[in-house]
């Protein structure tokens, strides 16, 4: 640890020790604190840039402060930013919604992408499994999300293309395109809107969730 990071790491104990009096840090402060923090100790790696943990949007910005005061956001702020997001979905050039699921089991299973150590013109896997149970045939995954298991025969999708499968499905592609449409502070990954998974690999994973020849719908 650098001097200047240790200097740092000192005045942010010292902010949050005083936490506990009537005239602690504000938010602002500690979030100032912190963002130093960062840029003492992180670097520019290959592709790899710092600015990728110091940029953030409006609603990174908003549910980091909630979690600093140790509360939700208010439901009208929620509601604003989702809204805010929902409409930064973009949907399928070409109006289709379903990929190959073969393709989208691949993509899940993948974790490469996005480090130094790979290349930046690397293929990003969609790493799925590290939070969501998916297909039975993976019995290794993490349970920070829901199971995703028969995630649509639960939801009745017989055929994908069909009208009434329509509201099912574009839900599906725009949760996985920008999760912050449907709950502003969720901690998905904004796949699409964050350029981790492009049009065609969204479309896969669509498919591995709704077709129903897909292993997740068996």
């Amino acid at each position: 640890m650098n001097k200047k990071t240790s200097l740092i790491l000192t005045t942010l104990t010292a902010a949050l020790v005083a936490v506990g009096c009537a005239s602690g840090p504000s938010v602002a402060e500690l979030n100032t604190l912190t963002d130093k923090i960062i840029k003492a100790s992180f670097r520019d790696q290959s592709h790899v840039k710092v600015e990728r943990i110091t940029a953030t949007d409006e609603t990174n910005r908003a549910c980091s402060d909630a979690d600093v005061a140790g509360k939700p956001l208010d439901e009208k702020t929620a509601k604003a930013l989702e809204e805010v997001n929902l409409k930064a979905i973009k949907w399928p050039s070409d109006g289709k919604f379903i990929g190959d699921w073969k393709e989208g089991e691949k993509i899940a299973q993948s974790g490469r992408g996005l480090t130094w150590s790979d290349k930046a013109d690397a293929v990003n896997g969609g790493n799925c499994y590290n939070c969501h149970q998916i297909s039975k045939e993976e019995i290794s995954f993490g349970t920070i999300g829901p199971s995703l298991y028969n995630y649509g025969k639960i939801r009745g999708v017989t055929d994908p293309n069909s009208p009434e499968s329509k509201p099912i499905v574009e839900y599906t592609w725009g949760k996985i395109w920008n999760s912050k449409a449907y709950n502003a502070c969720s901690n998905m990954p904004r796949a699409g809107h964050m350029g981790i998974l492009n049009e065609t690999q969204v479309r896969h994973i669509v498919g591995l969730l709704l077709d129903p020849k897909s292993p997740v719908n068996q």
